[in-house]
């Protein structure tokens, strides 16, 4: 790898007239993050220009959003996407949960720092003025990343939670949304696991069943997010790219969120996921739903 090399390339693939679209996919798709991250450097050194810029100005449309996208470092990236979120015309629900609930605590950490830094409110100010009622409450407690990490069953807490969740839901007339909040956003991925085996016995249905029947909108949508994301990750975003894809138009934004910030993380285990799950590749979908460069990057990202 040779950052001088590729700041070249890239250089020569915008002078002059016209744009060599596939040597910026080619150039870029190879690389990972930080040695994007060093080309981005070396470009302004070696040639005295942002790469930035000059990709803005000569890219457009969701073209130009991933290859800005793979140009971001990664918590940048969440970052960005949040404030978007948060601040965009409406709010991006969506985008929210999905972030929230994937991330680790370092991860988390890392987004909350960069966030005050980059624009001067923290992230749970804008959280909180931004949302309301039991879906805020859910989003503040994701963006402690304060879940415990650790790899311990309690047997007896794990029993007397989906004991609670149960009591908390289906046993009673109306629904106490706090225990479910309390307990799915802060125990331990291998502890929850416990928990839904046992809730599954006690109430004779799944939890993600429970949640459907006693929740809505936003709410329910979060809580489901966080109950994929523990029992499996790559799921999860599988069937976060399916929906973006399916159906009438494309959600882009989804799209072009999950294929960048994946790519280098767990894209083979979400294709392998996305395969299992829909019968069809995610390749196969991707090229069936967008079209020209951006179908192009898009499969470069998938790869297989």
């Amino acid at each position: 790898f040779s950052a001088e090399q590729e700041a070249q390339a890239l250089r020569k693939a915008m002078k002059g007239l016209g744009t060599d679209e596939d040597a910026i996919i080619e150039t870029l798709t190879k690389l990972n993050v930080s040695q994007r991250q060093q080309v981005l450097i070396t470009y302004k050194s070696t040639i005295g220009r942002d790469l930035i810029d000059d990709l803005k100005s000569e890219l457009s449309g969701n073209f130009e959003r991933v290859i800005i996208g793979l140009m971001t470092p990664t918590t940048m990236y969440d970052v960005h996407e949040l404030r978007r979120a948060l601040k965009g015309a409406g709010t991006d629900e969506g985008c929210l949960i999905e972030i929230l609930a994937s991330r680790t605590n370092a991860e988390i950490r890392h987004i909350n720092d960069n966030y005050k830094v980059q624009y001067g409110s923290t992230l749970e100010e804008d959280i909180v003025s931004d949302t309301s009622s039991m879906f805020r409450r859910v989003l503040v407690s994701l963006a402690t990343g304060n879940r415990d990490e650790g790899t311990f069953v309690d047997e007896a807490l794990a029993q007397q939670d989906a004991q609670a969740l149960y009591e908390a839901g289906e046993k009673k007339w109306g629904t106490d949304e706090v225990q479910f909040v309390s307990i799915l956003c802060t125990r331990n991925r291998c502890h929850l696991l416990r928990v839904f085996d046992v809730y599954r016995v006690i109430a004779n249905k799944d939890i993600t069943d429970s949640i459907k029947s006693e929740m809505s909108g936003d709410l329910e949508d979060a809580l489901l997010a966080v109950v994929k994301c523990m029992r499996n990750k790559p799921a999860y975003f599988a069937e976060r790219l399916y929906k973006s894809m399916k159906g009438l138009g494309t959600d882009d934004s989804t799209l072009i969120r999950v294929m960048v910030s994946r790519a280098e993380i767990d894209m083979l285990y979400i294709r392998r996921e996305f395969l299992a799950m829909y019968g069809k590749s995610l390749h196969s979908f991707i090229k069936g739903d967008c079209s020209g460069d951006y179908r192009k990057v898009l499969l470069r990202l998938c790869g297989g």
